[in-house]
Order: structure tokens, then sequence, then C-alpha cells
């Protein structure tokens, strides 16, 4: 933790009335983000956003600092975020899943040559649309997983804090994320060829 999170923190274990406004000002571009990115809807990410400074507001006497202020608040926002998804997703498995799918092993049903290098393709509106779509359909101990190592850049370290797991598992879990996201988008980039070709 650097000197000015020390800062902040022993102001918000003070009582200081200006610290949880500093706090929101500082971090809500980050949490927001987060949360938006696990959510898929502004007006939820919103509302993970709210609370996620109340509780943090509310809870900074549990903060004993052996993490980063931020690593804190996205532990904070991604619990929020997933508890809104574990809410949203249905605990129905369709008959026609494999068994597989249904105990959460994913195993990809096409993997389709991509007519480009898709790191190469400059993001369009289209496609950050179907990218968005396709992070937003992933089970949430995926999904969670993928935003924070993958969209936020965060460290393994970080993420196995952050979400309470072992470093294996968010490996194992960032695997099977990418995997779904790559057929998703094998999908969409075939159908764009065949456009192209009729």
């Amino acid at each position: 933790m650097n000197q000015e999170e020390k800062s902040l923190v022993e102001a918000l274990h003070r009582g200081d009335r200006y610290a949880c406004d500093d706090l929101v000002q500082r971090y809500s571009p980050k949490i927001y983000n987060v949360a938006l990115r696990l959510t898929g809807h502004p007006t939820e990410a919103e509302e993970v956003l709210q609370e996620t400074f109340i509780n943090a507001c509310r809870g900074v006497e549990a903060f004993e600092g052996r993490s980063s202020l931020t690593t804190w608040l996205y532990r904070i926002a991604t619990n929020n975020g997933l508890m809104r998804l574990r809410r949203r997703e249905a605990p129905v498995v369709s008959l026609d899943t494999p068994p597989d799918e249904a105990e959460g092993e994913f195993w990809p049903r096409q993997l389709q040559d991509w007519d480009w290098n898709p790191e190469m393709v400059t993001l369009t509106d289209e496609l950050r649309q179907v990218m968005d779509e396709a992070v937003a359909a992933l089970p949430g101990s995926l999904q969670g997983v993928f935003v924070l190592r993958d969209l936020e850049g965060l460290s393994v370290q970080e993420v196995t804090e952050i979400l309470g797991i072992s470093a294996s598992n968010v490996k194992v879990r960032l695997h099977r994320a990418r995997l779904m996201l790559r057929e998703h988008l094998a999908n969409y980039f075939y159908e764009k060829s065949s456009k192209r070709e009729n």
C-alpha cells in the first residue's frame, strides 16, 4: 500500500467525513469499469458501484491493509457483481447439454479458423458489442476471473486475493473462459466470412 492509500485509510479509520468522498472520487472509474464488465448493464453497474462504496465506507474497520486499497475495493465490487449474476442465472441445465458441460467442463464445439488475426483487428463497434455479449454470457465463476485478469490487467496473485481462490484455479477458469470466448468469436468471424462469400 502506498503512502497516499495509507493516508486515506487512516482518515477513513478516524471517521473523517471527507475521506469517504475522496475514496469514491479516486476509485469510482476503476470500480465502475469492473462492475459494467461483470454485469453488462450500466444501471446495474451503477448499483454495484454504490453498494461497493457503501460497503467499503461502513466496513473500513475490517480493512487491515494486507492488500492494496484497490485490491480490497475490487474484491467488494466483484463479490457484489457476481451476487447479481447469480441471482440472474437460472439453475436449469438443458437436456441437450452434454454431461461434461453441465458439470462445469467446457470443450469448444467449433474451432473455426478466423479470416484474420483478431489481435490485428481494430475493434469496431459491432465487434466490441459481440465481445461484450460474449463476456456477459460467460458463467459468473469464469466471468469474474476473465474481467479481472484479461480486461483489468490484474496479476494472477491479485485475482487470487480478490476472489479468494488458488492461483491454479484462476488459471483453469481463465483458460475455460478464453476457450468459450474463442468459440463465440469464431462463430462471429465464420458468419462474417460466409456473408462476404455470398
